[in-house]
């Protein structure tokens, strides 16, 4: 019945705007025709043609930083912490508490967010690490969440680079028998061309076949409608071709090298190798946005909070 259909709002044509890229009366279109489900409206764009693979940005709202720290080339963290406001992410005491943080991360042994908030805190051990976070949080007057962290260990070598001020954070492993400064050098590229690029993956390895049958579907409905009157075999064969195109903008070493063209990232790091006379192997990376998939409305971030904090 018409009276069960949802009320499409200008602001959710709006967020699916961002999200996809696809024009303004197709967005109210497919909201149209999902009844309002945002998740099925993208589907239906990207099967329509008329977007591109979703857009993240456009419900990423949440402030804070991400910071990473490397001991010695071998162990290294990124975290991310975030605040409700720009004004205290660039605030020197809750910098300061992000820098904190990165440090427990690089020394914890904890697998998951519930045991790392419940280790003791190693600036001040007669507290856990959520105890720190309760008093920073009234010290700061505004909800803080430590979001997320990652620590890396290897018998390679491992980089960090951190892009706008904390905005990005990346880390890149690779196994290596020779770590110099050119090596170092190579990988801290690599880690920008992630910070930069997004990949989805390192090599076209570690794509499940789930992933590749989705896209597969996505792409045979836009090719129908493109080419309606091609025969199966050549619309196929046009699938093959755009599934391809994909994998060299999702996987790492299939990407076109940012700072030479020429190149792919897996031929330039191959090139640094030889002439560092290394036997090395991009294995990894961690990528951290912040914000990134957390909703614009604030009582979403504050429930995160919540739940975190055990409320």
């Amino acid at each position: 019945m018409e009276d069960d259909k949802m009320a499409i709002t200008a602001s959710m044509v709006k967020e699916l705007r961002e999200m996809t890229g696809a024009g303004m009366m197709d967005c109210k279109k497919a909201l149209n025709e999902t009844n309002g489900n945002m998740d099925e409206a993208v589907e239906y764009l990207r099967k329509n043609g008329q977007a591109k693979a979703e857009k993240k940005a456009g419900r990423i709202a949440a402030e804070g930083l991400v910071m990473a720290e490397v001991k010695e080339d071998k162990t290294a963290a990124i975290v991310e912490v975030n605040s409700e406001t720009d004004f205290v992410a660039k605030n020197a005491e809750f910098q300061g508490f992000v820098k904190a943080v990165t440090e427990q991360a690089l020394a914890t042994d904890a697998a998951d967010m519930d045991a790392f908030m419940a280790e003791a805190w190693i600036a001040d051990t007669s507290k856990t690490v959520k105890d720190a976070l309760t008093e920073k949080i009234s010290v700061i007057g505004e909800n803080l969440n430590i979001r997320r962290f990652e620590k890396v260990v290897t018998d390679g070598c491992v980089v960090s680079y951190i892009h706008g001020g904390g905005r990005i954070g990346v880390l890149v492993e690779a196994s290596t028998d020779v770590v110099n400064d050119d090596i170092r050098a190579c990988l801290k590229n690599v880690a920008m061309q992630v910070a930069a690029m997004s990949p989805k993956y390192v090599s076209r390895d570690e794509v499940s076949q789930d992933y590749l049958d989705h896209e597969k579907e996505i792409l045979l409905a836009q090719a129908k409608i493109e080419n309606p009157d091609k025969p199966e075999n050549i619309i196929e064969k046009m699938i093959i071709g755009r599934l391809n195109k994909e994998m060299k903008e999702i996987c790492l070493l299939d990407q076109v090298y940012v700072q030479d063209s020429d190149l792919t990232v897996a031929k330039y790091v191959e090139k640094v190798a030889k002439e560092a006379g290394a036997d090395m192997k991009v294995t990894k990376f961690v990528r951290f946005e912040t914000g990134e998939g957390l909703e614009k409305k604030n009582e979403d971030f504050a429930a995160e909070v919540a739940a975190q904090m055990g409320q």
